[in-house]
């Protein structure tokens, strides 16, 4: 009787052992663009953080992936493909906010929720949004600047480099930069200068202001895509120097892309809040997890938006899933 028993108990045992079959999850990516380093990451950490985060919930993410090469009309054709492939789920970084509705509405019609990522839609409403905290990544850059001034006993007069102001993040950068310096009250932005996201209004534009107000000691860029004209108009002006050093100007960046990697570095950006691959990816991921099971992803009122990481030279190197060190 007590070998009966005890095998029991081992069937028992082993049974619990058993591979539990996990549910597929099918997910349709639609990427507006394959041109950088940013979609690569993208790409691979919704890879790693479904299988991390499927295994967890019990699903088996199975992705499909198509590129739009920068045309509305292919995005267009392509989602249609998901629809009809029957995915579960569709997420895409539309090329044309305005023109993605349509492929919202023809997803919602067959049934299958759609979530936009990085870009927000103009046109109609998705399931959910995902992207990045414009507005908190511009703050975090100004309090850690702040800080870093203070500690160099430094009153910023800074240079303000703008993006398009007819973009959203561009507005949410500016509005969170000025904010923090009138809370702190140690820096003041002495001028602003729109560049439309123009690398050539990035140089021209650094080099004028430069010229007209000799007294700036920083400068804030809303995003450091543009860094090597950055670079260029301090050269010319004979303020290209590291931190420590008498012609040093203080930088504060965003998004920390792959062309401020390095000044970075080598100590002539002192701070940047990062655009970051790795957590829009994650929170991404959350996200579908959460519509998959029927629940409320708990989005706030402009969508589920990761936040970016405060990088410094002191900090860079060890940076985990830092996607413009890392990808190249």
């Amino acid at each position: 009787m007590k070998r009966y028993i005890l095998s029991a108990a081992l069937l028992l045992g082993l049974a619990s052992l058993a591979p539990v079959h996990a549910e597929p999850l099918k997910v349709g990516f639609s990427l507006d663009t394959k041109e950088s380093t940013l979609q690569t990451a993208w790409e691979t950490f919704l890879k790693s953080e479904g299988e991390k985060q499927g295994k967890a919930a019990g699903l088996e993410f199975e992705w499909t992936i198509n590129v739009a090469n920068a045309d509305p009309a292919r995005q267009a054709a392509n989602i249609d493909d998901l629809i009809t492939a029957g995915v579960d789920v569709i997420i895409a970084r539309a090329f044309d906010s305005g023109a993605i509705g349509t492929s919202i509405k023809a997803a919602k019609e067959a049934g299958i929720p759609f979530v936009t990522f990085d870009r927000g839609s103009t046109s109609g409403k998705p399931t959910a949004h995902v992207g990045g905290d414009s507005y908190d990544q511009a703050r975090s850059t100004g309090l850690a600047f702040a800080e870093i001034l203070k500690k160099a006993g430094v009153k910023g007069k800074c240079i303000e480099l703008q993006g398009m102001l007819t973009d959203i993040n561009a507005v949410n950068r500016s509005k969170g930069w000025n904010e923090v310096g009138k809370e702190t009250s140690q820096y003041e932005t002495i001028l602003q200068v729109p560049t439309e996201w123009n690398p050539e209004l990035f140089l021209s534009g650094l080099t004028n202001a430069l010229t007209a107000k000799p007294e700036a000691n920083c400068v804030f860029a809303a995003s450091d895509f543009a860094f090597p004209s950055i670079q260029a108009a301090l050269e010319k002006a004979g303020r290209w120097a590291p931190t420590g050093e008498p012609k040093h100007m203080w930088l504060a960046t965003n998004d920390l892309l792959s062309a401020a990697v390095k000044p970075m570095e080598d100590g002539y950006i002192d701070v940047s809040t990062t655009w970051d691959a790795y957590l829009q990816a994650k929170e991404a991921v959350r996200v579908l997890v959460a519509i998959k099971k029927g629940e409320d992803p708990k989005c706030g009122p402009d969508g589920c938006l990761a936040k970016g990481r405060v990088v410094t030279p002191a900090t860079i190197k060890d940076t985990p899933d830092l996607w413009s060190r890392d990808f190249k």
